[in-house]
Order: C-alpha cells, then structure tokens, then sequence
C-alpha cells in the first residue's frame, strides 16, 4: 500500500503543477502544526523552517526563504542527531543568500558552516568538502579567483579520494575558477580513471551553471567541455550534443552567431547520422531561427521548409504545425504575407486534427494576430476566441492573445491591445480569489520601472492570520507575475 505524500512531497507537486500559492500555503499549515505540537525552536519546528524555505526558494521568493532558513539555523543544537541537520541549515542558508546578490553575508555563514563542518566531520571527510565547493563559488563571484582556486583544488581533492559522485560538480565549478584565472592551465584535469556516467554528470553539472558564474568565462569552459565529451564520448553522444545545443544558446546571447549556427549545424547532422528524426527537426527549426535573428532570411526560409518535410514524415499534426506556425511568422517578417498567412492557416488546421490544446492555441494566437494587422478584425476575433478557450490562462501566447483580442474588439488593427492591463487584471484576479471575499474594499496594480506597485484598501480591520494571509499572497502574485513581465511579445 502506498504510503500518503508527505507535505513537503505535496507541496513540490503543487509546485510542479505552478500552483505556488497553493504549495505555500500548505507547509504554512504544517509550520502552524508543528509549532503547536513541539514548540518554537525545536527540532521539528526547525526542519519545517527549512522546508518552508525550500518551497519559497522555489516560488522565486528568495528573501523570505532566506527568513525561513535563518530561523532554522537559530534553532537550539543541543541534540546531536540536529547538529548535522543544522549545518543543512546553515548551508541552504549561505546558498540563498548568493541567489540574492547578498555576497558578503553568503560568504560569512558560509565561512562559518564550513568551518562547523571541518568541527563535525573532520578534513578528510566528503561532508566537509559539502561546505567548501560553495564558498569557493561565492569567492570566485566576489573576484577573489586566488582564494577561490584553492577553495576549489581542496574540494575536488577531497571528492576524488573519497570516490564521491559530488565531484562532477566540484569540476565544473573549478573549470570556471582556472578559466576566471586565466593562467593557461587544463580547465579539466586527466579524467581517465572517471567512467562514463561520471564524465556525463560532469557534462550535466557544467550545462547546470547557466547563469551562476561570469558569463565572459562560461563560453570558454563550454568549449572546453564539447573538446572533452567529443575525445572521451564521441561526437554522437548526447551529453556532447546537450554541450553544443547550449553552446549555441549562449552564442545567442553574446552575440556570436557563427558560433551559435555552427554548433546547431553539428547537432542536426549527429541527429541524421543517427536516425533520430523528431530531435533533427527541433533541431533544425533552432537553426532556421538562428539563421532569421542574423539576418539571413532566404536560407532560414529554405531550412523552415526542409524542416516541414521532415515533420510530413514523422506524421505528427502537432510537429507539422509547429514547424508551419514558426515558418508562417517568418514570412510575415519577409514581407511574404501571403504566403505567411497560408502557413498560419495551415498551422491552426493541423493542430485541429492532433489533440494537444497548446499547440492549437498557439497556432490559433499566431493567426489572429496576423489577420488583425491585415485589418481582417472579425476573422482575428474568432480564431483568437477559439485560442484563448484552449489555452492555460497563464501561457505567456494566452497573455499576448488576450490582449491583442482587447485591441481587436476596440476595432483596432494595431497597437495590439495593453499587455501590462492584460497583467495587472490578472494578477489583481490572482490576489482577490485568495483572500476572504469581505475583506478587500479596492486593490489596485500598476506596472512601473518594470515592477508591479500595489495599492490595498481593506473594508474591515483583518485579523492577524489574514493580514499574514493577505502579505503573504500578494508576495506570490509577485513571483507568479514578475515571470510574465518578461515573457515573450509578438510585434505590433
């Protein structure tokens, strides 16, 4: 008999399903029990602290996780057993403090739990290495590459005798540190004695740090990296194929597109070589995209129309109309709106016969927008009604869809409607359906510098659980919100 999940287990596949405020409530709820069950400052109360933090972390509410950690960590540790679980505490504390931007105190409490951690474990031990790969990763951001490749060195030092799959990552991260350097060192050392799934997880953890480092040096340890997979695993070999596709990414956002046509060039021909006929075509819509946002719009028009041949051989309806979906906008953007509008066309009829409502949806945004700037309004409001009814009020195209249908039915055929209205309404909708239908006389939302500014009248005194409630909502619609404020806009 399956056991029932535990909180923090509900609470993640709350998460996953993106209903945030629906998973914090629920350990708010468990943090409530456990108090009134052991106490403030216990051992349960604590670890329910952290969890509490875990879900707020993930909802992209960072400074209150970090409340949550802090809490934890000021718990008693007179208990052995919570001695380990508080330098837990201590570290995701530490961590969250980088996420924020907050580099001198993640560097003090991370000083702080590697050194309870040496106290607990001793050197030699892997769980003392735990508290050293992160510190060294706050030097490195900090500038302070000397330190931090010493930091580094004794980590994967440690990792490697003790034979601990935590390695990967610790060489990833010093891959970073030597390549930050610049001292003409490896940025990996002889990997012979790893085996494979190792090498691969090396790969994984490297791809893993998108974002956290100095995006100068990333590109240099991902070059670095294809060298290595494609002499250690060859150049078919997925985890090498998952270095170059982010290779290609990231020479999207640096600006180097021959680098970035290039490595999606290498992945689609390892996908031919291979057989694998639905990652070719993904593969080589990235490279028609690739080839539109350069400029080089007669060959992305060819490879949009090598890439529907492909999808008439797979024989999906759902592929077929995402290819002809990507090409339709292309040729609008070429000027061939003709044409455009027969593969727009085409898109939406071939999501009608798959069963997947996003990808009709998303075909059916593509169309009416583009029947709306031909001033063809009438035809635009009924295919984007059909859209919005198939599509998760939330998708980023639902958010353009409807905004653009707010235009149309003003009888616009441009300036595609108030996207940051279309917002505020939805994030006023979001607060007000999660709190007590008698408490709210007025709540307005604006959007300004980019972030949302809230105005609250109540209609009655609260009382202290709804105005926790109320400051605790309003906090989650702006993590929910803030993601679609940089979502994706079809051009007006």
């Amino acid at each position: 008999m399956t056991s029932p999940p535990t909180p923090i287990e509900a609470a993640f596949s709350l998460l996953q399903q993106g209903r945030l405020g629906e998973a914090e409530e629920l350990m708010a709820r468990e943090l409530q029990a456990v108090t009134a069950k052991h106490g403030h400052g216990s051992p349960a109360w604590a670890s329910t602290q952290c969890d509490l933090g875990n879900v707020l972390l993930n909802a992209d509410q960072i400074n209150r996780a970090i409340e949550c950690y802090r809490n934890a960590t000021a718990a008693s540790t007179d208990d052995p057993q919570f001695r380990k679980e508080h330098l837990t505490y201590r570290l995701n504390l530490g961590l969250a403090l980088r996420m924020a931007g907050r580099l001198d105190e993640s560097e003090e409490e991370l000083r702080r739990g590697a050194q309870d951690r040496l106290t607990f474990y001793g050197r030699g031990h892997a769980g003392y290495a735990f508290g050293l790969e992160p510190l060294a990763d706050v030097l490195l951001q900090r500038g302070d590459v000397r330190q931090a490749r010493q930091v580094v060195e004794e980590t994967v030092d440690n990792l490697w005798r003790n034979g601990h799959p935590h390695v990967a990552s610790a060489l990833a991260l010093r891959a970073e540190v030597v390549a930050a350097g610049a001292t003409g060192d490896p940025l990996f050392p002889p990997m012979d004695q790893l085996p494979d799934p190792l090498i691969e997880q090396v790969a994984q953890a490297v791809l893993n740090r998108q974002g956290q480092g100095d995006p100068a040096t990333f590109p240099t340890v991902l070059k670095a990296l294809v060298t290595t997979l494609e002499a250690r695993l060859g150049a078919d070999h997925q985890a090498t194929l998952n270095a170059l596709s982010m290779l290609a990414n990231s020479g999207r956002d640096r600006g180097d597109n021959a680098g970035r046509v290039d490595a999606i060039q290498r992945v689609l021909a390892s996908y031919d070589r291979q057989g694998l006929a639905e990652q070719a075509l993904m593969a080589a819509l990235g490279l028609a995209m690739a080839q539109s946002e350069v400029g080089e719009k007669d060959a992305a028009l060819h490879t949009y129309a090598s890439a529907y041949s492909r999808a008439e051989r797979i024989g999906s309806p759902e592929l077929a109309s995402q290819v002809l979906r990507n090409w339709g906008l292309a040729l609008r953007e070429a000027g061939q709106t003709h044409l455009a509008e027969q593969r727009l066309g085409e898109a939406v009829a071939q999501a009608r016969q798959g069963g997947d409502g996003e990808t009709l949806g998303r075909a059916d945004v593509a169309l009416g927008l583009f029947l709306q700037h031909e001033g063809r309004l009438e035809q635009a409001r009924t295919i984007l009604e059909e859209g919005l009814s198939v599509l998760d009020p939330v998708h980023p195209d639902a958010m353009i869809g409807r905004s653009h249908l707010g235009a149309v039915l003003d009888g616009r055929t441009c300036g595609c409607g108030d996207m940051e209205t279309t917002i505020t309404e939805a994030f006023r909708d979001f607060v007000a359906g999660r709190l007590p239908a008698d408490l709210l006389a007025r709540l307005d939302v604006a959007i300004a510098d980019g972030d949302f500014k809230i105005d609250v009248e109540l209609r009655r005194e609260p009382t202290q659980d709804e105005l926790e409630r109320l400051n605790s909502v309003i906090q989650s619609a702006h993590a929910e919100f803030r993601r679609r404020l940089k979502s994706p806009r079809y051009a007006g």
